[in-house]
């Protein structure tokens, strides 16, 4: 347990310039180049010993400059290099620039496999902006409706070194989160709320459902030195084999509420145009009379068809 808190502390590297060690170094490359030629050639016009030393002598300058330029590191923007020295964490690299380092350390990435230590820039974690695009899943709802989800999760990693040393592959652990909040979130709310309820729905709070994912995910994510900057549902549907029985459902419910407004639409009409002609006695009409009026004009307003009128020539008996 004392070994995982130590790991997480990023230790920030203090590196020497790479432009002062890159001159160093090919000054040793040529020094011990000149020195392994002028071996050479005194070894074969003289024979002696000192030809012999000589040559030793510029080889192992050249293995020594040679091992002393491998420790050269780029580091570009919104990049970053874990490094570790025999097994043991060595330091980060965080700030864009050209480093010197020690050169028998390694670069460390679980999510890059099938590269070997040495390559340096394979090996970087991208601190850059990141998309994750969660596919459809078909889950449960509160109310034991199927429904197919998807969101898209944006996020960045903030601490390399987390990201590295605190579990095995950032990218595939937080896939994995995602997909467990997903259907967590989705088993708690209803698709759609109830009549004059105010639960929330996933249908219906969806951006608040969002903003409770994106919650409960950062602090899934906190150890592996990722933030989550955004959650979106991109998808949201009933599953194929109810979606046409939840839309006769919705249909239903849409006319019925629809006729409750034609109905109250037209009775204030109705009561209206009563109003008027009494009001102006234009007609006196008695409670038979009324009645007869009452369900023409209500037939007329509340029909789907245009009505047909009928001229009445005579008495109304």
């Amino acid at each position: 347990m004392g070994n995982q808190g130590k790991i997480q502390e990023e230790k920030e590297l203090k590196a020497m310039s790479g432009y002062l060690m890159l001159f160093v170094g090919l000054l040793g490359l040529i020094l011990g180049g000149g020195l392994l030629f002028y071996g050479i050639m005194r070894l074969s016009a003289t024979g002696g010993d000192a030809g012999g030393w000589l040559i030793l002598a510029g080889l192992v300058l050249l293995l020594i400059f040679f091992i002393l330029l491998c420790g050269l590191k780029v580091i570009n923007p919104n990049e970053a290099l874990v490094l570790a020295l025999f097994g043991n964490y060595y330091g980060t690299l965080k700030k864009d620039g050209f480093y010197w380092v020690n050169p028998f350390v390694s670069p460390i990435n679980p999510t890059v496999k099938d590269i070997p230590a040495s390559t340096g820039r394979a090996k970087k974690v991208s601190l850059k902006t990141r998309t994750l695009n969660n596919e459809k899943q078909k889950v449960n709802d509160a109310m034991g409706n199927p429904v197919e989800i998807a969101a898209v999760v944006i996020w960045q990693v903030v601490d390399p070194t987390r990201a590295v040393l605190n579990v095995e592959n950032f990218n595939d652990y937080l896939s994995i989160q995602c997909d467990s909040i997903i259907r967590n979130t989705t088993r708690v709310y209803p698709y759609d709320a109830a009549e004059g309820g105010d639960e929330k729905s996933l249908r219906g709070s969806s951006q608040e459902i969002a903003d409770i994912m994106q919650a409960e995910l950062q602090e899934k994510v906190e150890n592996a030195g990722i933030e989550i900057l955004d959650v979106r549902i991109t998808h949201l549907a009933y599953a194929p084999e109810i979606a046409s029985a939840m839309l006769q459902r919705q249909q239903a419910a849409a006319i019925i509420d629809a006729r409750q407004k034609i109905v109250e639409g037209a009775v204030g009409m109705v009561e209206m145009a009563l109003d008027k002609l009494n009001e102006n006695n234009i007609v006196e009409l008695d409670e038979e009379r009324k009645a007869a009026m009452v369900s023409n004009l209500l037939v007329v307003l509340c029909g789907n068809k245009d009505a047909q009128p009928i001229v009445n020539s005579g008495s109304l008996y």
